[in-house]
């Protein structure tokens, strides 16, 4: 922070904790709630609106940063750069609040905002954190506004310094009351002739020109075709998928290109009415590439986000090795949605909700027939009885005794 009221966009990143859990700090992410969450926050910037393709700016090159929540959320900006420099961008004294409503996005600085974000080094790699929380937040440990001051003085330096210090704020907080997400972005290339040193520099008394704002998609001459990269190449077995699946019906337009995930690519698609936002995923080495819908998709990403902070899928599930499918009513009366993973399944009903089966478990409650079996859907996740798997399901339970799952009815 310098006294000629600008602040270096050198962090923007912060992960929060869980108060019933300790919080996962990691290099990626900085700090990352343990618990499985409701509630969910997006940060992206103006070059990448997928968040995952680690974009370059130049040294003065203006720079749009947006989030949206998907639950009523106050929302804390921090940036962390190269150095390890850190700056409480969002709240900061030009903007009302930082209660941001369900469904809304948010963009910085807004139109005719008196301070403008330009990128201002040092060259590196910068990390731009969004926490999201139900409850407003005391930084009075981490950053203070002074008297007449536009953004807070941050007291803390370096990532993990931020992450150990979040965690205490966000502890008093249910483990399901917090969230965060994380944008990357390097500093690097020529500057930009007559650059700025900051980051966020303010302009009293003036409001910058419209800025162009983040989009649900980094915008290209053209649309984006399905299994499009960056580089205008394609990956074929996306291309495949797509027309395998009449994706004009079901996937609907792509929203970013095929991007790198984990050892494999994945794409976003705007979904079509009551298929919900949908994304196809294509492991490396595998020839095919197959889709995950909705509620499908919310839970894969957040058990994703749970466990690596959303870098990879989730473990226990893998990659998807099938097309998501329509369950239809069973005897219960019971219809749903089943995705199939390298290894484990989703199983999603109306009524009860989307739960995860894996190992031996699935493979005997596939083996009676699965939701059209006398068991039916899943009322809840997998879980652990006496150190032993076990499931519970609509018409009965499969408990593991002595490594064997044995079936019970209700």
């Amino acid at each position: 922070m310098n006294t000629k009221g600008t602040l270096t966009l050198t962090a923007l990143l912060g992960l929060s904790l869980a108060a019933a859990s300790p919080a996962k700090i990691t290099a990626q992410s900085i700090i990352v709630n343990p618990v499985e969450t409701k509630l969910n926050v997006e940060v992206w910037v103006n070059k990448d609106a997928s968040g995952k393709a680690n974009p370059t700016y130049r040294k003065g090159e203006r720079l749009n940063a947006a989030v949206k929540t998907n639950q009523d959320a106050y929302v804390y900006l921090f940036n962390v750069n190269a150095n390890g420099e850190i700056d409480l961008f969002y709240p900061n004294s030009y903007e009302e609040s930082n209660f941001v409503k369900a469904g809304v996005t948010r963009v910085f600085p807004p139109q005719g905002a008196k301070y403008t974000l330009t990128v201002g080094g040092p060259n590196g790699q910068d990390r731009l954190l969004a926490l999201a929380s139900k409850k407003e937040l005391d930084l009075n440990d981490i950053a203070r506004f002074a008297e007449n001051q536009g953004f807070a003085e941050v007291r803390v330096k370096g990532q993990d310094n931020l992450a150990r210090a979040l965690s205490i704020v966000v502890n008093p907080l249910p483990a399901d009351g917090w969230t965060t997400d994380v944008v990357t972005f390097r500093v690097g290339g020529t500057p930009v002739q007559g650059s700025a040193t900051g980051t966020v520099t303010v302009t009293p008394g003036q409001g910058q020109s419209p800025a162009p704002q983040p989009q649900p998609q980094p915008t290209p001459n053209t649309s984006i075709e399905p299994g499009e990269k960056q580089d205008g190449s394609r990956d074929q077995a996306m291309v495949d998928a797509y027309a395998r699946l009449k994706g004009e019906e079901s996937l609907g337009t792509a929203t970013t290109y095929a991007l790198a995930w984990g050892d494999g690519l994945w794409q976003k698609f705007g979904g079509v009415g009551a298929y919900g936002d949908a994304v196809l995923l294509h492991a490396n080495g595998s020839s095919r590439s197959y889709a995950v819908h909705g509620a499908l998709l919310e839970r894969y990403l957040a058990l994703a986000k749970t466990e690596n902070g959303g870098v990879r899928p989730p473990s226990r599930l893998g990659w998807a090795a099938g097309d998501e499918k329509v369950i239809p009513r069973n005897t219960y009366g019971t219809s749903g949605l089943y995705g199939f993973f390298q290894s484990g399944a989703l199983y999603g009903t109306e009524k009860y909700g989307t739960f995860w089966l894996t190992g031996d478990v699935l493979k005997t409650y596939q083996g009676l027939g699965g939701s059209g079996s006398f068991l039916g859907f899943p009322t809840r996740d997998q879980y652990q009885l006496s150190g032993a798997w076990a499931a519970d399901f609509e018409g009965g339970t499969i408990r593991t005794v002595n490594g064997v799952p044995k079936v019970y009815r209700k």
